[in-house]
């Protein structure tokens, strides 16, 4: 299968205004998920997807692959799905592109979950504590014996009542692979009544009996919603150069 990742980019964000173009180590946010994602060299391409000239520009300096959106979307898998007007490709692979740390061994395992043939969608998760658990930013994922997730939540599950037992919690991370065909039918899906609750549009699949096939990885990414965020990657940054 042709693999391609496409990264939406939208330009616009209410806790840290133009975040993705914020400088992050030399480079903006932007450039630097491009660059990560590149450097993993897991699929065949990787598309910025975007709706603004600034990000455009930025990768474009960088000798990157553009789709420019004049449409408004209002998630990342519905702007990635227009960009299959010229995006050809079998797989593909969703990056969030305030995530700027990708990893290699996560996104190859993610993609290696296709080979078995019934596998439509996958994602990431990652082991969590408690304590982490109760933040409602951080989204959690119950899975089944097969690794299939049940569902996807802001509030700590499995809700641990007796305290009898250690609790496994496991944190999405907001990575998906889909086939071509299951993006291009979800994405002309309305929205779901529980992803309208939750705000988590995974559970639009979900309601549907879709099933995702939830990945562990050990990587923990960092995902930039807030200048806190921001400050936590620039001393990431600083610490391995």
């Amino acid at each position: 299968m042709k693999t391609a990742v496409l990264i939406p980019a939208r330009y616009s964000s209410t806790r840290l205004p133009a975040k993705l173009v914020q400088d992050l180590g030399g480079i903006s946010v932007i450039q630097r998920t491009y660059l990560s994602t590149l450097a993993t060299g897991v699929c065949d391409e990787v598309w910025v997807v975007t709706d603004h000239e600034q990000i455009r520009d930025q990768i474009m300096e960088l000798g990157g692959k553009v789709y420019f959106s004049f449409k408004k979307h209002e998630s990342g898998s519905d702007r990635i799905a227009e960009a299959l007007e010229v995006v050809d490709a079998d797989l593909i692979v969703n990056v969030q592109g305030d995530e700027p740390f990708q990893d290699g061994e996560s996104l190859k395992n993610l993609v290696k979950a296709f080979e078995r043939p019934k596998v439509k969608m996958a994602s990431l998760m990652c082991r969590i504590s408690e304590d982490e658990s109760y933040n409602p930013n951080t989204v959690k994922v119950v899975v089944d014996e097969k690794s299939n997730a049940i569902y996807f939540s802001r509030s700590p599950i499995p809700f641990n009542r007796e305290k009898k037992e250690d609790i496994v919690y496991w944190k999405h991370i907001g990575v998906y692979a889909y086939t071509r065909e299951l993006l291009l039918e979800f994405t002309s899906w309305p929205k779901g009544r529980l992803e309208q609750i939750e705000m988590l549009e995974q559970l639009r699949l979900v309601e549907r009996g879709v099933k995702i096939k939830m990945v562990e990885t050990n990587h923990q990414s960092i995902s930039i919603d807030t200048q806190e965020d921001l400050n936590r990657a620039r001393n990431f940054i600083k610490s391995i150069f």
